[in-house]
C-alpha cells in the first residue's frame, strides 16, 4: 500500500466546507457546490498563519468577494498535487528489505554486520583469502586489521557464531565471514600479531626520524655562534638597563625572557628593545662580515682610489646589509630546533612503550597458545622470524629513547642550569617563537627607509702634484671608519673568540 501524503498542519488547511449562507453559491476556487462534494486532489500544503476575520470592524477581507477570482484547478492540481509513489517501485523496496531481514539469520549486532558487510565489499576481500593470510602468516591491510578488531563479536556473538550449526546460505555475509574466522584458532589473537606486523616499521621509521631531529637541534642550538652572541647582547642589554637595582648583575638567564624582547617600548613608543638587540647585531655582524671578507684576500687587491674615497654612508648600509642577511639566517641555522618544537614527547614516549609492550605480548602469544596448536602452519613460522628481528630493533628503540632524552635534558640544564623538573622539549618551543619574532624583526628593519645620503662637499679643481702628495697613512681605514673602529672595539671580545 502507497504511503499516504502528510496532513495539512494548522486548522486553516482543513477542506472547505458547504457555505451555510449561500449553500448554492460557487466556490472559491470557481467550482460548483455538486463539485466540491466530490472527493479532491491533495496538494501540497501551504503553511501560513491564519487571522480571523473580525466581524466588529471592518478589514480588508471583507471586501474580498467569494467570486471575484477563480483559479484553474486542473492548474494548480498539475503544479501542486501530491506525485503518488510508483507503486512497483515502493513495493519493491518494501520486499527487498523484508528479504534482507527475513532471508538471513542475524547472529551478531545489525549495525555491526551492515559496517562489516560494506566494509568486504568495498575491499573486495574474499572469505578464503583472508582466512589463508591469518593461516599461513600473509600480509593484509593495516586499516582492514584495525577495524576487524574494532568490530571483533563479543563473547555472547561469539558463543552463538560457534553453536551455528545450518547451512552457511542462511547467513549474512558479515555473520558468515565472521563465522569461518572464530572456527580458526586464535584468530583475533592472530589479527592482533599481524597489525603488529604490519605497523610496527612505519612506526619506527617514525621514531628514528623523531630522536634524528632531536639530536640535530640540541647540537644546532648548543653550536650557533650566532645564537651565544645574541644571548650576550640580551644580557648585557638587560644588566645595562637594570643597573642599580636587584635585578642587575645577572649572569644568565631563562630563554622565556627572549620573549619578552618586543614588551619593552622605548620612549617613541614604537622602537622594541628586541629592535635595539637586532639593530646591534645587525651592526656588529655586518662589521664582522667585512672584516673577515678583507682579511681572506690580500690588500694588494684593494685600490688606493677606494681608499681615500669617502665611503662612510656606503660602507654603512653596506654593513648593514650584510649583517641583516647574517642575521635573518638564524631560522635556516636552527632548522632542526623548528622541527623539535612539534615534536611531542609524551606520544614518543608512548609509542616506545607501545612497541615494546606489542613485542611481550606477542612472544607469548606464540610461545604459550601457538605452541599448544597441532596443525603446525606458515603463520607460526612467519611470527617466530617476525618476532626475532623486532627484539633487535626495539630493544635499540629503547637504549636510544634514553639517550635522546639524556641528551635533552643536558641541553636544556645547558640554557637552564639544573631546573629540577622536566620541561619536556619546551625548550625548542621557545626558540621557535622567538625566531618567529626575530624574522619579523628583521623584516621591519629591511623594509625601513634608508638614511638620505649626505652630499659631498666640493674638491677644488686644483690637485696637488704627484711629487706633492703624500702617501696614504697605514692607519687611514681606522681615519676613515672611526665608527666602525670604536664598534669593533666593543665587539672585540665575542667576535675574537667567534670562528
Amino acid at each position: 500500500m502507497p504511503p499516504r501524503p502528510p496532513q495539512p498542519i494548522g486548522t486553516g488547511l482543513k477542506a472547505s466546507q458547504p457555505s451555510t449562507s449561500a449553500p448554492n453559491a460557487p466556490s472559491e476556487g470557481g467550482v460548483s457546490g455538486s463539485e466540491a462534494d466530490a472527493p479532491k486532489t491533495k496538494l501540497k500544503p501551504f503553511f501560513w498563519d491564519k487571522v480571523l476575520a473580525n466581524p466588529d470592524h471592518s478589514m480588508v477581507w471583507h471586501q474580498i468577494k467569494s467570486g471575484s477570482f477563480q483559479f484553474s484547478e486542473e492548474m494548480i492540481e498539475t503544479l501542486f498535487g501530491y506525485a503518488p509513489p510508483e507503486k512497483n517501485k515502493t513495493v519493491r523496496k518494501e520486499s527487498s528489505a523484508q528479504d534482507s531481514s527475513s532471508q538471513y539469520i542475524q547472529l551478531i549486532d545489525s549495525k555491526k554486520s551492515q559496517n562489516l558487510a560494506i566494509l568486504l565489499r568495498a575491499l573486495n576481500v574474499t572469505t578464503e583469502e583472508f582466512c589463508d593470510a591469518i593461516q599461513e602468516g600473509n600480509e593484509l591491510p593495516v586499516e582492514l586489521l584495525q577495524t576487524l578488531l574494532k568490530m571483533a563479536p563479543t563473547a555472547e556473538e561469539e558463543l552463538k557464531l560457534r553453536l551455528f550449526s545450518g547451512n552457511l546460505s542462511q547467513l549474512g555475509p558479515a555473520e558468515r565471514f565472521l563465522k569461518v574466522l572464530v572456527d580458526i584458532p586464535f584468530a583475533f589473537k592472530r589479527l592482533e600479531s599481524l597489525l603488529f606486523m604490519g605497523s610496527l616499521q612505519e612506526d619506527i621509521s617514525m621514531l628514528k626520524e623523531s630522536f634524528a631531529t632531536l639530536e640535530a637541534a640540541c647540537k644546532e642550538l648548543k653550536s650557533s655562534r650566532l645564537f651565544l652572541k645574541l644571548l650576550e647582547a640580551v644580557l648585557k642589554t638587560g644588566n645595562r638597563m637594570n643597573d642599580g637595582t636587584f635585578r642587575g648583575g645577572a649572569q644568565a638567564f631563562k630563554l622565556d625572557t627572549l620573549l619578552k624582547l618586543a614588551d619593552v617600548k622605548g620612549v617613541d613608543g614604537k622602537t622594541t628593545l628586541l629592535h635595539f638587540v637586532v639593530l646591534e647585531i645587525i651592526r656588529s655582524e655586518g662589521v664582522r662580515a667585512v672584516r673577515a671578507a678583507r682579511e681572506s684576500r690580500s690588500l694588494s687587491s684593494i685600490k688606493s682610489d677606494d681608499l681615500l674615497e669617502d665611503p662612510s654612508q656606503d660602507s654603512e648600509e653596506h654593513y648593514r646589509s650584510l649583517g641583516l642577511q647574517v642575521v635573518s639566517g638564524l631560522s635556516d641555522e636552527l632548522e632542526n630546533v623548528r622541527k623539535a618544537s612539534v615534536l611531542d614527547t609524551d606520544g614518543l614516549k608512548e609509542t616506545v612503550a607501545k612497541v615494546g609492550n606489542e613485542l611481550l605480548k606477542t612472544r607469548n602469544f606464540l610461545n604459550s597458545d601457538m605452541r599448544n596448536i597441532d596443525n603446525k602452519n606458515g603463520f607460526c613460522q612467519t611470527l617466530e622470524s617476525f618476532v626475532q628481528h623486532a627484539e633487535v630493533d626495539i630493544t635499540w628503540l629503547l637504549e636510544e629513547e634514553k639517550r635522546i632524552t639524556a641528551l635533552v635534558k643536558s641541553t636544556i640544564d645547558y640554557f637552564h642550569g639544573n631546573a629540577g623538573k622536566d620541561e619536556g622539549l619546551r625548550l625548542f618551543v621557545i626558540v621557535r617563537d622567538f625566531l618567529i619574532m626575530l624574522d619579523k624583526a628583521c623584516k621591519q628593519v629591511r623594509d625601513a627607509p634608508k638614511k638620505p645620503r649626505p652630499q659631498k662637499k666640493e674638491v677644488p679643481t686644483a690637485q696637488p702634484s704627484s711629487d706633492t702628495r703624500q702617501p696614504a697613512s697605514p692607519d687611514i681605514r681606522q681615519k676613515l671608519f672611526p665608527a666602525i673602529v670604536d664598534r669593533r672595539m666593543d665587539y672585540s671580545s665575542s667576535d675574537e673568540e667567534s670562528p
